[in-house]
């Protein structure tokens, strides 16, 4: 299935629950964005040898990530089907390994979260919107999941 198809149907079935998608994110803040989906099942353990699921297998979501330049980087999360989030990061790592906090965000509330973050660090903003963002990704973490629910890896 097409990103586009993905996301048209995500979008469908959040406004559905009541979430709408207003792409806040990259349409009040203006500049670059990157995007991926939410799937507990991109949770992994990578310190064991079989990268063994870890976060919620039901978990399912949205985010986007944006940059209106300097090191503010801006972003609106959407999630479903899991329990109540208490926090919610950008981290540096490729798909099928887990990195280091490099941006903290505010965790959804009911489904949702959107804000903006100065980083103070220029690079650090270009490199997840634009140059290098299939190197990060976008995990929320509940006490049921307290490694993290679901991941986006970004730029895919």
């Amino acid at each position: 299935m097409k990103k586009s198809t993905k996301f048209a149907t995500f979008a469908a079935a959040t406004a559905a629950l009541g979430f709408g998608f207003t792409g806040i994110a990259a349409a009040a803040h203006g500049g670059a964005s990157t995007d991926g989906y939410f799937s507990g099942r991109a949770e992994i353990d990578s310190s064991a040898t079989n990268n063994r699921i870890v976060g919620d297998p039901n978990g399912r979501g949205y985010a986007e990530v944006s940059s209106p330049g300097g090191g503010v980087v801006c972003f609106e999360l959407y999630v479903s089907k899991i329990a109540t989030p208490t926090a919610a990061h950008i981290h540096e790592a490729t798909a099928g390994s887990n990195g280091p906090v490099v941006v903290t965000l505010a965790p959804p509330v009911n489904g949702y979260s959107e804000g903006c973050v100065d980083t103070g660090d220029a690079d650090l903003a270009a490199d997840i919107v634009l140059r290098e963002s299939s190197e990060y990704y976008v995990n929320v973490h509940n006490a049921e999941f307290p490694g993290g629910a679901v991941r986006a890896q970004l730029g895919n």
